[in-house]
């Protein structure tokens, strides 16, 4: 693996399926460190990173931490209701602004279907933080519990991994297998918004070593759409 900065050729953005853009690169180093600094931040106590645990028993290998609203399965709350009942912690407005950026980059260029507009779709107001050691992976899923359609940011820092993507119909076939390494952009909407995907594989040891970070950090953001009009969060709260 390498970090993507003397690569050649250098690796070029790629439209997955329609409304599915992975944009290598798109963190430089600094910023890369910037957040990275910030999840430790986030990950500390009160409402700090967690085991989730699904209804039928099992664990997640990926720990997690929220901001703005709290994900559990399969909801979200104002407190970390299956953590430490603690309030969570605010989504930074420049954390939101990143959303914003990212999806007008994917927006640039075209990309079938991935549109944002803040008087439709809300507010970016919600992030996920996954962290990834190297055992951890996630099976496949929908982001589905958001009434906004807004489409989903993803921001990869650390390790490299195997990120499937799917289709919106199932968890098996068709999908296909992306490479995200650290400072990878993936945003996903329209079409694809409600796409089954997951992470099968980390590989350990391949984040730049100047991130000083051991493991996998995923940062997800969404536009909840549980403002005015939006109706009421689909869980306790």
């Amino acid at each position: 693996m390498t970090d993507g900065l003397f690569e050649l050729p250098p690796r070029e953005r790629s439209e997955v399926v329609p409304g599915a853009v992975h944009v290598p690169d798109w963190l430089g180093p600094e910023r890369q460190r910037r957040l990275v600094e910030a999840c430790r931040e986030w990950s500390r106590p009160p409402a700090g990173l967690r085991t989730v645990r699904t209804p039928g028993g099992g664990t997640m290998t990926a720990r997690q931490v929220c901001l703005g609203l709290h994900w559990y399965p399969y909801g979200y709350a104002p407190t970390a209701v299956d953590g430490d009942g603690a309030p969570v912690k605010p989504l930074p407005g420049w954390l939101a602004a990143l959303a914003v950026e990212a999806v007008e980059v994917v927006e640039a260029v075209g990309s079938a279907g991935v549109a944002y507009d803040p008087e439709r779709d809300g507010p970016y107001d919600i992030a996920l933080v996954n962290f990834y050691d190297a055992g951890a992976r996630m099976g496949m899923h929908r982001d589905a519990e958001e009434r906004s359609g807004a489409p989903v940011v993803s921001l990869s820092l650390g390790d490299s991994c195997v990120f499937r993507f799917g289709n919106t119909a199932s968890r098996g076939r068709p999908y296909q297998d992306v490479e995200l390494r650290s400072g990878d952009l993936f945003v996903f909407g329209g079409p694809a918004r409600r796409a089954y995907h997951g992470v099968p594989k980390v590989y350990p040891g391949t984040a730049p070593a100047a991130l000083g970070l051991s493991g996998r950090l995923n940062v997800t953001l969404r536009a909840g759409g549980f403002g005015p009009g939006g109706g009421p969060w689909p869980g306790p709260g």
